[in-house]
């Protein structure tokens, strides 16, 4: 029995420490000589400091800001933890809503958003992803179209021309990466950070 059982014993060991310790370490090397700005995270650094992730979304709050994608992540509720609170861009918690098109909650909450951006000034026709979240929560892009119709609204609330404000989310947007694949973007941050740099 002994003779069956200890090569089973070294394969299990040997393969363990392959895929287990060897292959991940060597990809991270790889990965951190190839491309060392993605395998550190794509992290966003001013001044010194790092204040986000290229790849994981934020929560701009104030109207001076342009707003990201909607989030649903959730947190637990700190007064009853076994219930959830709405937690946006919850990395802990990467989720989508789940509800379906024919959900009478994603209507509902659809039309709250919509009202709600038109009195934050925002301009219409919306962008579907103004008023819909991703199947992650944590979004970190916009369409340029979702850029442009909070134009308006982050003009007024900074008193900048409107036109300034074009021309930032024309320059801050990334193309198809070679020119077929994906959409064009804007990432929120670096929007955001450049607005920052306005006078």
């Amino acid at each position: 029995m002994l003779k069956h059982f200890r090569p089973a014993l070294v394969l299990l060991v040997l393969f363990t420490v392959l895929t287990g310790l060897v292959y991940p370490f060597a990809i991270t090397g790889v990965a951190s000589i190839a491309l060392p700005r993605q395998a550190g995270g794509s992290l966003i650094v001013k001044e010194g400091k790092v204040v986000g992730s290229s790849l994981i979304g934020q929560n701009f709050a104030s109207a001076r800001y342009f707003q990201p994608r909607p989030s649903a992540t959730v947190a637990p509720d700190p007064r009853d933890p076994s219930k959830t609170v709405d937690a946006p861009y919850n990395a802990a918690n990467s989720s989508g809503s789940n509800l379906g098109p024919t959900s009478k909650a994603l209507i509902a909450r659809v039309a709250a958003a919509t009202e709600a951006k038109k009195a934050a000034g925002w301009t219409a026709p919306l962008p579907a992803d103004a008023l819909t979240t991703s199947a992650s929560g944590l979004d970190p892009d916009i369409s340029p179209q979702n850029a442009l119709a909070q134009v308006a609204g982050v003009a007024k609330a900074r008193g900048l021309d409107e036109r300034r404000l074009r021309d930032l989310v024309a320059a801050q947007t990334e193309a198809r990466w070679i020119g077929v694949i994906g959409e064009p973007r804007v990432n929120v941050l670096s929007l955001n950070l450049a607005l920052d740099e306005l006078k």
